[in-house]
Parts: structure tokens; sequence; C-alpha cells
């Protein structure tokens, strides 16, 4: 009774505070308890959440719903914008190379969910706001919740009926992270998949394709080449092949466009696998010797950060480096590793190979900065930037053919759309759009921790009564046609039709359900990266769909 006493005279203020934390603080020990890389994760905090509100509720405690209202937009805000600028720099590479095959899988799971949702929806009349949390918790997919909370209260639905949303998600939670496990296993086993031997294959394939930026060593047999500057030799420079090193005899040097080529004469190139190849029929043949070390030589190579925002927009054409002796042979662009042509254009925390005389790359460290602790600071003045963009972005009215009104990207869309465009682009004006990854992680966590607690706490008060007395029971199973359907039906297909090997099957189902229990689950099941590739290829296209979903369900429906 004291307790309950103390707990009264306390502000409305401090009161959902102590509530925000409480939910925070036991909802990330609930989550992080599991069997065997199965646990609720993240949303353990949704969980706890709802058991502080229902308690709050029955003990006739009031928090401030205006300030639960901020937290849960601010943490949403906070997650998404993160989250863009996390996958934005590979955003559009997923969508070109070998994942448009992973992109078009995952797609089709996500479309599938919908076409699903909205069948319940006229076959069981489930109302709207249900709806949508149904399908963002049958897919594990808590932005997606965020995204139907948010455009729900746009279309000016009450409080208390957006809170279904809420409800919706909870009740088909548990089974979204069970059900991809089921259709993982259940591919595997019907259609008698042999690990060892998907392994195998797996590897085998990525021996036979070309790394990234491979690098090869060209011997020079074309008589036509002798005396010739290495400046004019056909496609050699410009098409985004470098020479990095000449070895002649026993000498190993630093090649420039002037140097005078000779026959016998070995170039260390770096590049795309297509271009070296075109390289090799031109100059002579591939050879087995190594020039990867410059150990015993006059050259050296270092990695430098483009730190400096005199660099920035820059391209490597304007450094003139060759007259400075000096190559870039590599260029990291958030793990991504790019072609270096004259004409790239750098971008804040780029990791460049130069290659050169150890005099020579001195000399040009301060033309990029190479200011190590740069990187770890979180360039706080583009964040509100950006995040400001993005609301403002999130609120322009878009009209679509089809709907009865016009789509917002709203507090979840626009942030996250705003947030990949400018990581892409790197810097605007003043502003750079870098996060050290650790910083990333931390102020994400934050994020979904905040909303997901608010989310909780304004729904707990309805939680064990819709479950026992409503419709919890008949949408938790509606939930799991929701998760199953698409996954089994597209997995299969996949597998049968397609061929795909199935360690990427695997991580291309639990990224499109953006799901990282299941991720571990599938990499657990191999030594091979193959899962952890199919997840990251899908991962940025499912959670742009995952997110504007919701909102065309909800404009199609209700509006």
């Amino acid at each position: 009774m004291a307790l309950l006493e103390f707990l009264h005279s306390l502000s409305e203020v401090a009161l959902a505070s102590a509530a925000l934390m409480l939910a925070g603080a036991l909802g990330l020990l609930l989550g992080g308890l599991n069997w065997r890389g199965i646990g609720l994760g993240i949303g353990g905090v949704l969980f706890a959440g709802l058991f502080v509100g229902h308690f709050t509720s029955a003990a006739g405690l009031h928090l401030s719903p205006e300030m639960l209202e901020f937290v849960r937009e601010f943490g949403l805000i906070i997650f998404v914008f993160t989250i863009g600028i996390q996958v934005g720099p590979g955003f559009f590479a997923t969508l070109q190379k070998a994942g448009l095959q992973f992109n078009l899988i995952a797609a089709s799971i996500v479309l599938l969910g919908v076409t699903t949702t909205v069948a319940l929806h006229f076959i069981a009349d489930i109302p709207v706001p249900a709806l949508v949390g149904l399908m963002s918790g049958a897919v594990t997919n808590t932005p997606g919740l965020g995204a139907a909370t948010q455009v729900l209260k746009d279309a000016g639905v009450p409080s208390e009926v957006i809170s279904e949303a809420s409800l919706g998600y909870a009740v088909a939670y548990p089974f979204g992270i069970i059900g991809i496990l089921i259709t993982m296993i259940a591919v595997r086993t019907v259609l008698r998949i042999k690990i060892e031997t998907e392994e195998e294959q797996f590897e085998n394939a990525r021996a036979k394709g070309a790394q990234e930026l491979p690098a090869i060593n060209v011997v020079v047999h074309n008589a036509n080449l002798e005396g010739l500057p290495l400046g004019e030799v056909p496609d050699l420079y410009d098409q985004g092949v470098v020479v990095s090193r000449l070895k002649r005899g026993d000498l190993l040097m630093h090649p420039s466009r002037k140097m005078v080529l000779h026959l016998g004469d070995v170039l260390h190139l770096v590049g795309p696998a297509d271009k070296l190849h075109a390289m090799v029929l031109i100059l002579g043949e591939e050879v087995d010797v190594s020039l990867t070390t410059t150990k015993g030589s006059q050259l050296t190579w270092q990695r430098i950060a483009v730190t400096t925002k005199k660099a920035l927009g820059k391209r490597i054409r304007d450094f003139g480096l060759e007259e400075r002796g000096v190559s870039i042979s590599r260029c990291t662009r958030a793990g991504t590793q790019l072609p270096v042509e004259a004409s790239l254009t750098l971008q804040f925390g780029d990791i460049l190979t130069v290659v050169g005389h150890p005099n020579d790359v001195d000399a040009v460290k301060p033309l990029f900065g190479n200011q190590a602790k740069s990187l770890e600071l979180v360039q706080f003045a583009g964040v509100f930037f950006g995040i400001l963009i993005g609301i403002g972005i999130g609120s322009i009215p878009i009209a679509f053919p089809g709907l009865p009104a016009p789509l917002k990207l709203g507090l979840a869309g626009g942030p996250l759309v705003t947030a990949i465009v400018l990581s892409r682009i790197g810097f605007l004006g003043p502003f750079v759009f870098f996060m050290p990854p650790v910083a990333n992680h931390a102020l994400r966590e934050l994020g979904i921790v905040l909303f997901l607690a608010a989310v909780g706490l304004k729904a707990g008060g309805q939680f064990v009564d819709t479950l026992m007395n409503g419709d919890g029971f008949s949408w938790m199973f509606y939930g799991m046609f929701i998760t199953a359907i698409p996954l089994m039906i597209v997995g299969f297909a996949a597998r049968i039709i397609w061929k795909v090997n199935y360690l990427s099957l695997s991580g291309v189902l639990a990224g499109s359900m953006t799901d990282p229990p299941a991720l571990a689950f599938a990499t657990n099941m191999s030594s091979t990266s193959a899962a952890a590739i199919g997840y990251a290829s899908v991962y940025p296209l499912v959670m742009c769909m995952r997110i504007l979903a919701p909102q065309i369900i909800v404009l199609t429906l209700m509006v």
C-alpha cells in the first residue's frame, strides 16, 4: 500500500518515465532469454510494456498520454532513420547484382502476405486497425507497426481504436517467430535437402564467381605494346581497372601513365572481373606470381580514411595523385568495395587503399584527412537535419492512381526514405550523413525500445481483456495464416521452380521477415555465409515494403 501511495504521489510525467524505464529494462531481459537461438528478441519490450500497462491500469495509475505519444513517435523516428543510414549505401546495389533474384523472392513474400491480409479482412471481417497490427506481428516487423499506428492517427482514428493495432501485433508476434522456422524445416524435410550438398554447391558457385573487386597479375606478351606508355594501352585507365604495381625483372615499381611498357613486364591489376578478363586479352596472359606484397621494395600501401570536408564531393582525378607518385587501388564504402575510376566521387568514411613510395603516401594523407577518431564520432548536425527533412517529406501527400486519398510516407516512411537517399549522397553542404556502426546500433536500439515500451503501455489496459474476452485468440489464428501462407508457397516455389540454394533461401526467408532470430537459426545450419548474404541482400527493400504496406491497406480499406 505504501508503494501504491508513493506512485500516486508522483507527477504524470515522472510516473510515465518510470513506467517506460521499467518496461524497457524488463523487456530487454525478457527478449534476451532464448532456447536454441529462438527468443522474443526486441519484441520482449512490447510484452513487458503490455504487462506494466495492465497493472498500472488495474492500480488506477494515470500515465501522461501526451508524453507516451511523444515518446512513441520520437522513438519511431530515431529507429527508422538509423535503419536508413545503415542500409542506404548498399540499398541500390542489392537491386542490381545477383541479389535481384533474392529480392524478387522476398518481394513476392511481402506482396502475398498483403494479399492474404486483405483477404482475411473480407472473409473474417477483421477491423482494419487490428488487421494491420496482425500483419506486422505475423511478419515480426516492428517498423510496420509504427507505420500502421501513424497512418491510423493521420486518418483520424480514435486512440482507443488505434490500440487494436498493438494488440493484434502482440498476439500474432509469437507465431511470426516460430512460423518461419517451421517453414525452413518443412522445405528441408519435404524436399529431402542435405545441408552438406548445399554447402558444396554454394562454395563451388562462389569460387566460379568473381570477388567483389578481384586482383590479377598479367604478363605483357603483346608485341604491339612494346615501348607504349601505359596511358595509351586501350581500356587500361578510366574503365574501373587500376594498375597498382609493375614488376620488371626483380624490381617492383609504382606505375604511372607515362611509364613505358616492355614485354615481360608483370602488371598487378585491380577491378571488375569482366574488365580484368578484357585486359588479359589485350596484354598477354594471367600468371600466378606474387605482387601483393611490397616488402623489400620501395613501394608501400596504406589505407587512408576520407575524413576532411574539403575532400567530400571531389572526384579522384581532382587530387592529381599521379603527379604525386601514388595511386588508389581500392575504395571501400560502407563495407562495399567500389571500382576505382577517375570520376569516382568521395564520401565521408571512404577507406582508400593508396599505393606508392612511403614518403609520397604520407604526403597525400592530409588531402583526405585520415583522422581515425572522426570515424568514431556521430555527425549529429547531419542527423538532426536529416530527420527534419524526413519529417517534411513524410508529411507531403502523394497521389496514387486507384487510392481514394493521397498517401503519406509519414513519420515512419519519411525519415527512412530520406536517410537511405542522404546516406547514399554522403553529405549536403556542411551536413555529413555518416554514423559509426556502434553509434548507429545504440541509437537504433534506443529508438525501438522507446517505441515498443510506449506502445505496450498504451495498449496494456486492454490486452488481457481482449485476449480472454474478446477476439484475441481468433486474431492469433488469423496471424498464423498471414505468417505461413506466403512463406510456404514462395519457399517451396523458389526451391522447386528456381532451384535456389537452400542455405541462401533460408537467409532470404529470414530477410523477408526482417527477423534476426530466424537468421541466427539459418546460419547455425552451416558454416558458410550463404544465409547471411541472402538476408543482407533483401533486407533494405523488404524493410521499405513492410513500412509502406500498412499505409496502403489503411488508405484502401478505411478511407
